[in-house]
């Protein structure tokens, strides 16, 4: 294996996604998997993460499924403590479920701030905590990756939505930003176990369905990206693999924006 490769490599690593089936988690989980981890599938629909599993199979890419929903605490406590019985080390964490009601800022409601954080901040500490004794075997190669928004930085402009449906709710955004403060919180108390704590900031990603429906809408998003195009899912490949590997083996406490520039304006 040459020395570039060997930096990207996941070989013999255990990584887990939530959301793994789903718009964005495929990329990234495709993407660990190709490097040669093996994957541990997260999500509320087993139907779906058995379907995809099945692809992965199809790829060479090894993997298990673990079906549930991220904010149940016993069973986010019962996998990792298996795996701690175990002895069994794991090596990537990547935060990528999110549970949150669309609704402009006029109508969104505490349930849905409640709901908004319960999915995109806590579960993730609650992963991340209970995974600790297993992140700390992983021989000072453990990287946790949790997924927030470009709207956890910046507000979003409500010129581009107009009455598209689609605004970005003030309690998604909310949840994001916190994610990347408890990414840089956690990035400082778990460095000397040796685990690095990173986030991604994905910009404008629109399913095919969205694109398909809303093609006016699609050309203000491309508009406001510095490189003047929509994101590709495949586009998250990278900066995943770049984040868990150690071709960032000195980087820790980072929020990566992934936006195609939109937040350079």
């Amino acid at each position: 294996m040459s020395g570039a490769a060997e930096l990207f490599s996941l070989k013999g690593r255990n990584a887990f996604v939530t959301g793994a089936s789903g718009h964005l988690g495929r990329t990234m989980s495709r993407a660990l998997g190709s490097a040669g981890a093996h994957l541990i599938l997260n999500g509320r629909n087993e139907a779906k993460l058995k379907a995809f599993a099945e692809e992965l199979s199809a790829e060479n890419i090894s993997s298990e499924i673990a079906a549930f929903d991220i904010m149940d605490e016993e069973a986010v406590a019962a996998l990792f403590a298996k795996m701690d019985s175990d002895a069994r080390p794991l090596h990537v964490i990547i935060n990528n479920a999110y549970t949150g009601r669309a609704a402009p800022w006029s109508e969104a409601t505490p349930d849905d701030f409640a709901t908004a954080f319960q999915s995109g901040v806590t579960a993730a500490f609650n992963i991340t905590k209970a995974a600790h004794p297993s992140l700390s075997r992983a021989d000072g190669v453990a990287s946790v990756i949790n997924i927030a928004s470009m709207y956890g930085h910046i507000a979003p402009d409500p010129k581009i939505y107009g009455d598209t449906g689609l605004n970005s709710p003030p309690h998604y955004n909310a949840a994001k930003g916190g994610l990347i403060q408890l990414t840089r919180h956690l990035a400082t108390h778990l460095a000397p176990d040796g685990i690095r704590v990173n986030a991604i900031s994905p910009g404008p990603f629109p399913t095919e369905g969205i694109q398909a429906e809303q093609p006016d809408f699609m050309e203000r998003l491309a508009a406001k990206t510095a490189l003047g195009r929509i994101g590709a899912p495949g586009e998250l490949a990278g900066p995943a693999l770049f984040l868990a590997s150690d071709a960032s083996s000195f980087v820790t406490g980072i929020n990566l924006p992934v936006d195609g520039g939109w937040s350079t304006w």
